[in-house]
């Protein structure tokens, strides 16, 4: 009886070893006797016991996490930057046989490209073109790591924290040019209504009616004020015989 149960015991061991059964988003990187012979999967597969063996690797898009690091840019400005990597193995066998651990590696120099690529950018540049340094520092790690069979599909800036010296230096600056561009507006307003009227000077100059008319308007806009004193505004013309020439016969 315990003989039987030891067979079906290294039975099981043999079976198990022997079938996988892969997602389809997995493969396996088959080693006989330690060397790498190929890449299967998805489904079933079937190894050679005591023989063959199978390392499962992921193929779907890995986001990785890149830990805050300190960053000085161009002119000199300390701040802490993080981001994320999203990356994909797109050569199982390359990823296994080429470097120890791709997950490890792919973060480190993350890192490091993170760092160099934000130092070469002035403060500026950094907040603001915000995509054009995503762009470099996925073509930076992609490029190393194709070797490992590794794709990175993008790469985000994802938190930019400055120190509160700079933070408050930028918004003082921030509320300095506010107020410059709501003089400018201002002083833009004043010109445009004294153009204005200009032109409703000319046109008034030119005909008499036209003058008579606004004359008219602005007696009915005072008659209408509930200020209990009203100015009647005469023009020159008509006052300018009751006064004489000023000389005594």
């Amino acid at each position: 009886m315990e003989f039987i149960i030891a067979i079906l015991v290294f039975g099981g061991i043999i079976l198990t070893s022997m079938v996988k059964i892969l997602n389809d988003w997995e493969r396996g990187v088959v080693l006989r006797l330690g060397k790498a012979v190929g890449v299967r999967g998805p489904g079933l597969i079937l190894l050679i016991p005591f023989v063959e063996r199978m390392i499962k690797i992921d193929t779907r898009t890995v986001a990785m996490d890149v830990q805050p690091q300190d960053v000085i840019t161009k002119d000199n400005v300390s701040m802490q930057v993080n981001a994320v990597v999203y990356f994909k193995v797109v050569s199982p066998l390359e990823a296994i046989t080429k470097i120890e651990d791709y997950y490890f590696a792919t973060s480190q120099l993350a890192q490091t490209t993170l760092r160099s690529v934000m130092g070469q950018y002035p403060l500026d540049d950094v907040l603001v073109h915000r995509d054009k340094i995503n762009s470099a520092l996925q073509g930076i790690l992609d490029k190393h790591t194709e070797a490992w069979g590794i794709k990175v599909t993008m790469v985000e800036v994802k938190q930019i924290d400055l120190p509160k010296e700079m933070q408050r230096a930028m918004a003082r600056e921030a509320e300095a040019e506010r107020e410059r561009r709501a003089k400018v507006i201002s002083a833009e307003g004043e010109v445009q209504r004294a153009q204005k009227l200009q032109e409703a000077s000319i046109t008034l100059a030119g005909s008499p009616s036209a003058l008579q008319l606004a004359y008219m308007q602005t007696l009915t806009e005072i008659a209408g004020d509930k200020s209990n004193t009203i100015i009647f505004p005469l023009p020159l013309d008509i006052i300018k015989p009751l006064l004489g020439d000023g000389k005594q016969n």
